[in-house]
């Protein structure tokens, strides 16, 4: 498909960078190389992006939503079955998504484990939507008294914290280690304790 036959989209412009992004690694690629997919100029994409950083950041922050956090705020606004079961399942999911795209998807992960450091606004406002996922859960299971009262949203981010070994980029090299499952489960009985 040529973009010379319909108007360019922010939206097309993403999904080609996305692709070239998967191809040649975030460091290898260009704006050039993401412009040729489209068949359009270079500068025709600074129309739409003031810079390759920001192009970056669009494509990481559409990542991240679509991949990590509607995944999860789905788990989040389930209302059936039990509060403690479905924090345990949020847990669990991001923590095997963020494994699975460090391996499976290690371009986009890379990248995103860069943006981390570079573009802490962005990773800001996409980890306060994961707490506040955590702390709808919690809420719930106040609620129904699963969880002792208390403030929800302080909770949910001691939560996010406690296990950002787990989940974080940074961590990535240690999710392949043997204990790492034993290590989470500890950590959760000690949260679960906490909180039930």
């Amino acid at each position: 498909m040529t973009t010379n036959d319909m108007p360019l989209t922010k939206e097309m412009i993403l999904d080609a960078a996305e692709q070239v992004l998967r191809r040649y690694g975030p460091d290898k690629t260009s704006v050039i190389d993401i412009a040729k997919v489209l068949q359009v100029s270079h500068g025709t994409l600074y129309r739409h992006f003031a810079s390759k950083a920001s192009l970056r950041e669009a494509v990481t922050e559409r990542w991240l939503q679509y991949s990590i956090a509607a995944p999860l705020e789905e788990i989040a606004g389930r209302r059936d079955g039990s509060p403690v079961e479905r924090l345990r399942l949020w847990l669990v999911t991001l923590i095997h998504a963020k494994r699975k795209f460090a391996v499976e998807d290690a371009e986009m992960f890379g990248m995103y484990a860069a943006v981390t450091v570079i573009e802490v606004d962005m990773i800001a406002a996409h980890v306060n939507r994961l707490i506040r996922q955590i702390a709808q859960i919690i809420e719930q299971g106040m609620a129904n008294r699963e969880f002792k009262p208390g403030q929800s949203a302080v909770h949910a981010k001691a939560i996010f914290l406690a296990t950002s070994r787990f989940h974080h980029p940074a961590h990535a090299k240690e999710w392949s280690l043997e204990t790492i499952d034993d290590d989470f489960e500890a950590v959760w009985q000690l949260l679960l304790t906490g909180l039930a």
